[in-house]
């Protein structure tokens, strides 16, 4: 991609403006929190005590608005926390330039390197570095320094307190993570009617699994129906593929097909049902279609097989997905909902069980869950330390942001500061506020910046210059932008920003700082950092176009791995509770998400591909992601403990391995892998004692999928 076209592509997708649920009694409480704050120190120190308590409430109720599954008054306090501890230092070495600009480095490294931890933890970080330039310009003494840090923190801990006795809708993002993971799944069954073979994104399951980590506090306070359809929902997955495809199921066309396209149907509704209820925490209304297709009794006498086993196993885990949504409802109703569900599982191979039988003990794909804990806030202490020390090395993508980042702020800093526009800050706050690891976020948060604070910056001095209001009104125009910014948060960077210029115009206002000045200076300089933040991309990049091919390296060992632990199971098999397998999904899913992700990144840079092209990648791709889908199939028939064992899956799995760790090294070394050893292994095996013989047809599409990766990684044909 071009430079030019690269410029547009950021340009558009920064000053994009997406449709998204707003949530005004949120941005009620966190406006309410800001606005107490501010009125009280207006009262009781003055219009410079209630900027600072603003800014420390502002970027208290922001935090709370990132992707984190941590409660919310915990993401409130550790911001208000760091911006105070922030600010102090930044006060007592304001009237130092060499000593502001030594703190100012190591601000922004840190907070460059803090990304390394997330993407909550690293805009907590830049948003306080910039938070601290725009304070420390009240003067102060040591003392009042202290008081300011103290009034910060104050702001802060009034929103965490408001979040603990005012809840709105508590476990929101744990219930909708879940019930995401569940309507991917009834909508990947519904996929699965008209395309066998449908791709499955396991993002919605991944979201679904970090929401389940909890603290030990959390796990206390868990509600039941957020306690176990997680791994049901895992478990469903390949169910619902086996039962699919053909390759493992019943022929493309015929009577078996029109039945598992029925039970297919019925596993869609039933799954967004409980969707529903698990994301509102009401009863489970079952669809009457769905159930009566779960129940006819013709199942057992059309399928037969892996595809009756498969049907089987699905009604089960349908049930208990359904008694897991609302047990308390179950409980409370045995005439309606537990009657309902006992005629769900009429199928062959197990019976109607009674209306009292506990969740936990009926189903025979029962497995106790293992809990996910997450530590807690003191022991992320090492944790983090330890995060950022691995990445303290040459070609890491967050050393270099942190380096680039350090620069862009130091000499943004130093030419606002010499220029003769005072209120200097402006330029290296517009800079680490908009950079990112990445360069298409970078770009595009430059432009939208720049966009949204020219317009809100207009915006507000027309009022100022229209109304000249006082300190009250000026207050009263600042909560007012601080609700439409809480209210706006998930619209678009943009938008954000016009209300954020337009609020940071007003409070300035309150302490009396010259309006027409700010507007002119501030456009200027939020230009220089946006421009500082392009150029140190340009000059000093991290592209990710040079590492798809590492990634998708680690992609196709994470694979193998997966695809040989499956097989492994069935020389011994040991039932479908198996950590190994499990351990290895979970890879195999992490390093196809990295793979995707840096795959969109690349999409926008303005960089040649170096010896993988885009349709080399998306061949890769779809080879890799048939790989993950054949051992997910194998996975859904994994004999029994006690089955018959087939020796010769001990010799595949171990081909698989070795073939993938040596495929990953070639695909790094710009090689076309071989399969040499998976070849061998299938021409020896001669298929006798195999249950249903799945394992050998699922190791000769695995050998097919590795083949078209290979395909897709051919060099290109020179051209005449």
């Amino acid at each position: 991609m071009s430079w030019l076209r690269a410029l547009k592509e950021t340009t558009r997708s920064g000053l994009k403006v997406e449709r998204s649920r707003l949530e005004p009694l949120l941005a009620l409480r966190a406006t309410t929190g800001l606005a107490l704050v501010v009125c009280f120190f207006l009262l009781v120190s003055g219009p410079e005590a209630a900027v600072s308590s603003a800014f420390g409430a502002l970027q208290a109720g922001i935090a709370t608005y990132q992707r984190s599954w941590r409660p919310r008054p915990v993401l409130a306090l550790a911001s208000g926390t760091t911006l105070a501890a922030t600010t102090f230092l930044g006060y007592l070495a304001g009237a130092h330039l060499l000593i502001l600009l030594a703190l100012l480095a190591v601000w922004t490294f840190i907070s460059g390197l803090s990304w390394a931890l997330g993407p909550t933890v690293g805009v907590i970080a830049a948003s306080n570095v910039g938070m601290v330039l725009v304070t420390v310009t009240i003067p102060t003494s040591v003392a009042g320094a202290a008081l300011h840090a103290m009034i910060i923190f104050v702001g802060g801990l009034t929103q965490a307190a408001l979040i603990v006795l005012f809840p709105i809708r508590r476990w929101g993002a744990q219930r909708d993570a879940l019930a995401g993971a569940l309507a991917a799944e009834g909508d990947y069954a519904r996929r699965l009617r008209h395309d066998p073979i449908a791709p499955f994104d396991p993002v919605p399951l991944m979201q679904a699994r970090d929401a389940a980590a909890l603290t030990a506090r959390q796990a206390r306070t868990r509600p039941a129906e957020l306690h176990g359809a997680r791994g049901l929902a895992e478990r469903i997955r390949p169910v619902l593929a086996s039962l699919a495809d053909p390759a493992v199921g019943v022929p493309e066309e015929g009577p078996e097909r029109d039945r598992v396209r029925e039970l297919l149907a019925a596993a869609g509704a039933i799954l967004d049902a409980a969707a529903r209820a698990i994301r509102r925490g009401e009863q489970v209304v079952l669809p009457p279609a769905a159930v009566a297709a779960l129940r006819t009794p013709d199942t057992g006498a059309i399928l037969t097989g892996p595809a009756h086993r498969a049907a089987t196993r699905l009604a089960a885990l349908l049930d208990d997905v359904v008694e897991t949504a609302a047990p308390d409802t179950a409980a409370a109703a045995p005439g309606s909902l537990m009657e309902r569900l006992a005629l769900v599982v009429p199928v062959r191979g197990r019976p109607p069980r009674p209306a009292q039988a506990p969740a936990a003990a009926h189903s025979q794909s029962d497995t106790r869950p293992i809990p996910l804990i997450r530590p807690s806030v003191p022991a992320l202490g090492p944790l983090a330390a330890r995060k950022i020390k691995d990445e303290l090395r040459s070609g890491s993508p967050y050393l270099r942001h942190a380096i680039r980042v350090t620069a862009v702020a130091v000499v943004g800093y130093v030419l606002g500061h010499f220029l003769p526009f005072g209120h200097g800050y402006w330029a290296p706050m517009a800079s680490v506020m908009v950079m990112r690891p990445d360069f298409s976020q970078t770009y595009g948060r430059a432009v939208a910046r720049f966009g949204g604070t020219l317009v809100g910056v207009a915006f507000a001095s027309v009022i100022v210059y229209a109304t000249d209001p006082g300190v009250p009104l000026s207050a009263t125009l600042v909560i007012i932008c601080a609700g439409l910014t809480y209210l706006l948060m998930r619209t678009g960077y943009s938008v954000v920003q016009v209300c954020i210029a337009a609020y940071v115009v007003f409070l300035l206002g309150m302490i009396g700082a010259d309006v027409g000045q700010t507007v002119y200076e501030r456009v200027l300089l939020t230009l220089l950092g946006g421009a500082l933040a392009m150029i140190s991309y340009a000059v000093y990049p991290a592209w990710e176009t040079p590492r798809l091919r590492t990634k998708l390296a680690d992609w196709l060992a994470a694979d193998g791995r997966y695809a040989a632990a499956v097989v492994a199971h069935y020389a011994e098999p040991a039932g479908h509770a198996c950590g190994d397998v499990r351990e290895a999904l979970l890879d195999a899913r992490g390093a196809r998400i990295a793979w995707q992700d840096a795959l969109a990144r690349a999409a926008t840079e303005p960089v040649r591909h170096r010896g993988l092209s885009r349709a080399a990648a998306d061949g890769a791709g779809e080879a890799l992601a048939q790989i993950a889908r054949i051992g997910m199939l194998m996975e859904a028939h994994l004999p029994e403990r006690g089955a018959t064992p087939v020796p010769a899956a001990a010799q595949l799995a171990d081909a698989l391995r070795e073939s993938a760790d040596q495929g990953a090294k070639a695909v790094r070394e710009r090689r076309v892998p071989d399969w040499k050893p998976v070849r061998e292994c299938l021409e020896n095996w001669d298929g006798e004692g195999v249950p249903d013989r799945v394992v050998l047809r699922g190791a000769r599409l695995l050998l097919d999928a590795l083949d078209e990766l290979s395909d897709a990684l051919q060099p290109a044909p020179p051209a005449p």
